[in-house]
């Protein structure tokens, strides 16, 4: 409830959106519970993705109406301090929270069925993304619904419940459209190695496909080792500027020539790169009846020359799929966890090998992504607080959706 004065907190924020854009840990108002179903978190930790790179070295993101300032970050964990007499979460427990919430318009039957991430008419919000505050900060408040409760198990890598979700999304699609045919998928391609592609990795590997990976990141790298660790294949591309065939370079001189190179076709690709020339050279590479899920996000404006008769005459022929597909349901989320927990119990430790930079709330406007090897977590409150803060935390079960 409102108790007349505003506490304040500390933020790490875009200010200034409209003019003299900047990056900056500055104060911000705590929440405080309004409805009955509203739930009162402090967060524990936030994990940093592209889209918060994109945020803070882009003109990219979109500030609550009627205001010029954004608290971004939406990979959380958070820990329930109050609680709503309505609401379905109590004091301790663990948390994730979904990122999208529904647009107002009673047309778009999607988002008026608890589907906001199918919104048609793109006039929904999303936390520390388009028109509302995010979890770089120390407390949250929402409506009950729109958190997840995470196991106590997993609270060391309860923040990767959101990437994962959009993983669980894809598979959950793919399922669906592939009732068109008999399948039977044995192999899968990754485009990329940054923290979604080897999530993608791993939940391949959880579905007993034979992976490969492909990505620009040296062989030696810690990606390369996590693909190798898990069973799959690792392959190092050529630089996007080389010349194809490029003069005493080893190996395949771009993805289509690595797919030729095969013994047996990809009947899944995932693409998380984001480049978009990639995408098109994907859709070429793909197996019959294959299934290609682009996650990336292009930024651009880049134009690229394409064989277009070629790959319509190859969609066509060999029946394959393209979808696009972004965001979660609650489902996804909790498909993610239990997936998640499956990953930790085959490679145990293996997201402390995918999480390699941990940095405070102060650390937030100097970061240099360019440094970044593969995942960073912001630590809101140190992590060796987490257990005590959360030892109130109720248990949650989870399995795949069916």
């Amino acid at each position: 409830m409102n108790t007349g004065h505003e506490a304040e907190m500390k933020a790490a924020k875009v200010i200034r959106m409209n003019a003299g854009r900047q990056i900056a840990v500055a104060g911000h108002r705590k929440p405080e519970l309004e409805g009955p179903s509203d739930v009162l978190v402090r967060i524990l930790c936030v994990g940093l993705d592209g889209t918060d790179k994109e945020i803070i070295t882009t003109p990219y993101g979109w500030p609550p109406e009627g205001e010029d300032e954004l608290v971004f970050g939406h990979e959380m964990l958070g820990v329930v301090v109050d609680a709503g007499k309505q609401a379905g979460l109590r004091k301790g427990d663990l948390v994730t929270m979904i990122v999208r919430r529904p647009c107002h318009d009673p047309a778009c039957v999607n988002c008026r069925n608890g589907r906001a991430d199918y919104c048609q008419t793109g006039a929904y919000t999303e936390r520390g993304i388009k028109g509302a505050h995010g979890c770089l900060t120390e407390y949250v408040k929402d409506e009950d619904r729109y958190f997840v409760k995470i196991p106590p198990a997993c609270m060391a890598y309860g923040m990767l419940a959101e990437p994962q979700s959009i993983l669980e999304k894809v598979w959950d699609e793919v399922q669906r459209i592939q009732q068109r045919l008999v399948w039977e998928p044995k192999r899968a391609l990754v485009l990329g190695s940054g923290p979604l592609g080897l999530l993608a990795a791993l939940t391949a590997r959880c579905l007993g496909l034979d992976v490969h990976v492909w990505s620009m990141d040296d062989k030696t790298s810690p990606e390369a080792r996590i693909v190798e660790r898990i069973g799959g294949t690792y392959q190092q591309a050529p630089s996007p500027s080389s010349a194809s065939g490029e003069a005493g370079r080893e190996g395949p001189a771009s993805l289509t020539d690595y797919v030729k190179r095969q013994q047996a076709p990809f009947d899944l690709i995932w693409e998380c790169t984001g480049f978009s020339p990639l995408a098109f050279e994907a859709m070429s590479a793909l197996g019959p009846n294959g299934v290609l899920a682009l996650l990336g996000i292009s930024s651009g404006d880049r134009k690229e020359d394409v064989p277009a008769d070629q790959l319509n005459l190859g969609m066509v022929l060999h029946n394959k799929c393209v979808i696009g597909s972004v965001n979660a349901a609650r489902k996804h989320f909790e498909t993610g966890i239990y997936r998640l927990q499956q990953m930790e119990e085959r490679y145990p430790g293996i997201f402390r090998s995918i999480v390699t930079e941990r940095i405070t709330l102060a650390d937030v406007p100097n970061i240099d992504f360019g440094k970044v090897k593969i995942k960073t977590l912001v630590d809101i409150v140190p992590e060796d607080r987490w257990a005590e803060m959360a030892k109130a935390a109720s248990e949650a079960a989870y399995s795949f959706s069916v």
